[in-house]
C-alpha cells in the first residue's frame, strides 16, 4: 500500500477508508494504462470498469515506462485539462509509441515493461531573487519542477531526485532538457513546483498484479 504522510507534525492520521481509496486508484489506473498499450499492440486485454466517478474528474498525469530499471518512455500532462481517464489513456499510448527519445514499444518488450503513473498536484510558482535563491528553495525528493524561459521549457518529476540528488545538478539537467546550457540563467526564468502521487505495478496486490501479467500470455 502506498505510504501517505503528512507534513504537519501533529496532524491526525488519514482514516482507513481514505487510504484504501487512495490505493484503489492505482489498482484501477495501472491496468487501464497497460490495456491501452496491449490493445495497440494487438494483444487482448482484460475488461476494466471505467465508470468510477473520479476517473471523469479533470486530472494531470504522467505515465512512465521502464525496462530493467531503465527509462523506456515518459509522457504526461502538466495541467489538468481533460478527464483523468482520458489523460492516462492518452499518455500511456504516447509513452509507449510517441516518445521521440525512443523507438515505439514492441510486443516483445511488453511483458518486461513496468508502468508507473504519477498524478500531479496543481503547480505553485517559486519566487526567487537569483539562481542561488531558487536552488535553496527546492525540496529534494518532494518537488517536481517546471522550468520556463521564453519558449524553452522542461520538467522533472520528483522521482528524478533519485538520480540527481542535489539541487544544483538537478537544475543543470533541467535546463539542458529544455535545450539550454547547464550554466544558463536569466532574470526572466520562471520556476514552478508540484507534487505527485505515484503508483507502480510492482506495488499492486499480488492477485491483481498476476492478473495484469496474464494479459500478456
Amino acid at each position: 500500500m502506498p505510504e501517505i504522510t503528512s507534513h504537519t507534525k501533529h496532524a491526525k492520521k488519514l482514516p482507513a477508508e481514505k487510504i484504501i481509496a487512495h490505493e484503489l486508484k492505482g489498482n484501477v489506473l495501472l491496468p487501464i494504462a497497460r490495456a491501452v498499450i496491449s490493445d495497440a499492440l494487438g494483444r487482448q486485454s482484460q475488461a476494466i470498469d471505467e465508470n468510477q466517478p473520479w476517473l471523469h474528474d479533470k486530472g494531470a498525469s504522467f505515465v512512465t515506462l521502464t525496462m530493467n530499471q531503465h527509462l523506456r518512455g515518459c509522457i504526461g500532462s502538466l495541467e489538468a485539462h481533460r478527464p483523468l481517464l482520458l489523460d492516462v489513456k492518452a499518455n500511456a499510448y504516447a509513452a509507449a509509441f510517441r516518445d521521440p527519445r525512443f523507438s515505439p514499444l514492441t510486443i516483445a518488450e511488453l511483458d518486461t515493461t513496468e508502468i508507473e503513473i504519477s498524478l500531479l498536484s496543481p503547480q505553485q510558482p517559486i519566487y526567487f531573487k537569483n539562481e542561488a535563491d531558487a536552488l535553496a528553495q527546492l525540496q529534494p525528493q518532494i518537488d517536481g519542477v517546471v522550468f520556463k524561459y521564453g519558449h524553452y521549457r522542461s520538467t522533472f518529476l520528483p522521482q528524478v531526485w533519485e538520480q540527481l540528488t542535489d539541487a544544483k545538478t538537478f537544475m543543470a539537467h533541467l535546463k539542458h532538457k529544455a535545450g539550454l546550457y547547464p550554466e544558463f540563467w536569466h532574470d526572466d526564468v520562471e520556476l514552478y513546483r508540484y507534487t505527485v502521487t505515484k503508483f507502480k505495478e510492482k506495488d499492486l496486490p499480488a492477485e491483481r498484479n498476476n492478473n495484469t501479467e496474464s494479459l500478456g500470455s
